[in-house]
């Protein structure tokens, strides 16, 4: 079954229009929890603790994945996308603890 152009193009805008607004709440919700990591970084720094916290983080990646295969999401996506966040957050941490640079890449470090 084929669909005229002009229908096609206005379900696409629908679902554009859906997605951008999807990726807006996406932007906002990492910057409210890169706002609480922040503070948790600080409190690290202030008690002299890691910025790394191992255990916690397979926690958080055991539990992203139930989550995602609930959703059915690609757990291995999911996975990949939390540890991007959690490098970040780490190297965040250092850089409040004066560990590191601020500018210096976040690879290599845990």
């Amino acid at each position: 079954m084929s669909i005229p152009p002009e229908e096609a193009r206005a379900r696409l805008e629908m679902h554009r229009q859906s997605i951008d607004n999807i990726d807006a709440a996406l932007i906002h919700m990492l910057a409210e929890r890169f706002r609480h990591t922040q503070s948790v970084g600080e409190l690290k720094a202030k008690a002299g603790l890691p910025a790394a916290d191992p255990s916690r983080e397979a926690r958080q990646i055991a539990r992203l994945r139930e989550l995602a295969a609930n959703a059915r999401l690609d757990p291995d996506f999911a996975e990949k996308f939390l540890a991007f966040i959690i490098r970040e957050v780490i190297r965040h941490h250092d850089t409040i603890a004066g560990r590191v640079a601020p500018d210096a890449p976040a690879e290599g470090r845990s």
